[in-house]
């Protein structure tokens, strides 16, 4: 039976354009997004940007603009990238749309006031404005935020606070709950380091700054001195896309759905504490899955523009002449999921010219060739080992895609690709000179093979495994795209596709490299 799935990412800060730390992220969002649909779930899945704060005041003002205009003149190089990028997004949420995502976030503040976890008062503490928040000391490396290498500013102001510190002991059973009404957190072994926070102490966590320190924000209702800070405005995106507590409110995606948030692991202890403390004061149920990935670095190093280290996602993408499946294949095949993740030109490239074009597109065109040359004509004989084979590799497959284990999803599928490659070299089609029925017969088995590898890279290299299916002449293959393709039962089964009879024309898959 099909479920709902409702799938978010971080929002991301437009301070700048999209650097890797963000298609990371959304790549693997879109992963499971496609995935959830391809498997029969209907999904909604939103991005967006938090465009609110002390660095985008801070930028407008370095530039001579004003915030509004800055983050205008950036926010669209993100939707352009995650455009060419195939991220599959339903919903773009902008936390400067006063129609949209104000009038939720207003709400909402209103309910933390009603249920008594707001509480204004006077402050002293070490800010640091790249991390947009208040710092103890056992944040601070020798004497520096470890995150942005410099030291906080000491800001004394009156603020409004959200009470955190007493729901330590409900958050610690919502995090360890296992199945309904639990909020998992994906990989396991990140969980222990959000327990840990619980066990130290939370502190409660200032939700407002004084207009004398910060006036690029939402105001906070009934209160014009003060601007809301970080958490009400942005976490808040989640349910202001689904019109929460508005006219316009539909909470199918939410109260009847599983939610999953994807971010990354610097962020995780605002999602996996603040957030569902909000909820809950708000009587809006928890979300289900905490989905956390690592961070990228660059030849083994931070990327750093002191270190010139630092790789912009629209050099990737040139280098492949504008194809976003290296790129995606590359994130996906490469970084663990939960793990932090390096990138490595070198590495992408060997992996471009050996698994892409030598293995996987050098394969499916000798098939072709060879299938043209016998007319084209297919005949998928009825094996008990094959259909075995194939039916076993889809259960791996299935299983390891609906754990979140995407990494070993994407190498399954390509060490198939690996040993049909070894395989065909055994059964050497091209040496069977005189029994034209059993060549055919051959070709067509990899042909059939092929096709389901196309269907299972379909989540991470989709223009791609469309174009394999295209090229095979699959007789779904112009709807593979589409975000109501279901890879049905029949489709996982070995010859079930009775109306595809013959092959398409053979072109270069992944062309060489200049």
């Amino acid at each position: 039976m099909s479920a709902r799935q409702y799938i978010t990412t971080a929002i991301d800060y437009p301070n700048a354009a999209p650097h890797m730390g963000h298609v990371l992220e959304k790549v693997l969002a879109d992963v499971c997004a496609r995935w959830m649909r391809l498997r029969g779930d209907a999904v909604r899945f939103q991005i967006g940007t938090d465009e609110h704060g002390v660095k985008i005041a801070r930028k407008a003002k370095e530039e001579g603009v004003m915030p509004q205009e800055l983050v205008d003149r950036n926010v669209p190089l993100f939707q352009d990238l995650y455009g060419r990028l195939q991220i599959s997004y339903d919903a773009f949420v902008r936390t400067t749309d006063r129609k949209r995502h104000w009038p939720t976030v207003e709400a909402l503040w209103r309910k933390l006031q009603e249920a008594g976890k707001l509480e204004k008062r006077s402050y002293t503490g070490l800010y640091c404005s790249g991390c947009e928040r208040f710092l103890t000391k056992k944040d601070l490396e020798d004497g520096k935020c470890v995150t942005h290498k410099v030291a906080p500013e000491e800001v004394t102001e009156e603020n409004w606070f959200f009470t955190l510190g007493e729901d330590a002991l409900w958050l610690k059973k919502l995090l360890t709950k296992k199945g309904k009404g639990g909020y998992t957190i994906v990989p396991e072994f990140r969980a222990p380091e959000t327990l840990m926070l619980i066990e130290q102490g939370l502190e409660d966590v200032s939700f407002s700054r004084s207009r004398e320190s910060l006036t690029w924000g939402i105001p906070v209702p009934d209160d014009p001195d003060h601007v809301m800070y970080v958490w009400c405005d942005a976490l808040t995106n989640y349910i202001s896309g689904l019109g929460f507590f508005t006219n316009h409110e539909d909470r199918t995606f939410w109260d009847d759905a599983q939610v999953t948030h994807v971010i990354g692991k610097d962020i995780a202890r605002f999602h996996a504490l603040i957030w569902p403390a909000m909820l809950k004061a708000a009587n809006v149920r928890t979300p289900d899955t905490l989905l956390i990935h690592g961070f990228l670095t660059s030849e083994g190093e931070k990327m750093s523009k002191s270190l010139g280290n630092v790789v912009n996602p629209e050099d990737v993408l040139s280098r492949f002449s504008g194809n976003p499946d290296p790129l995606r294949f590359y994130l996906s095949h490469e970084v663990p999921v939960g793990r932090d993740g390096d990138f490595s030109w070198e590495r992408i490239t060997e992996l471009y010219d050996s698994a892409l074009r030598n293995q996987l597109g050098n394969l499916l065109n000798r098939i072709l060739v060879m299938l043209k040359k016998e007319s084209g004509a297919l005949q998928i004989d009825s094996k008990a080992s094959d259909a075995k084979q194939v039916a076993e590799k889809w259960a791996s497959y299935t299983e390891r895609m609906d754990g979140f284990t995407l990494h070993e999803g994407i190498k399954l599928s390509m060490e198939w690709v690996r040993l049909m490659n070894e395989g065909f070299n055994d059964a050497a089609p091209w040496k069977i000179k005189d029994d034209a029925k059993q060549k055919v017969s051959v070709l067509s088995a990899f042909a059939e093979y092929v096709r389901h590898v196309a269907l299972m890279l379909l989540p991470f290299i989709p223009q791609t495994a469309q174009e394999i299916s295209r090229q095979l002449n699959v007789p779904y293959a112009e709807k593979m795209l589409e975000k109501d393709f279901v890879i049905t039962p029949a489709m996982r089964e070995w010859g079930s596709q009775k109306d595809w009879r013959t092959v398409g024309e053979p072109k270069i898959l992944f062309a060489p490299l200049e």
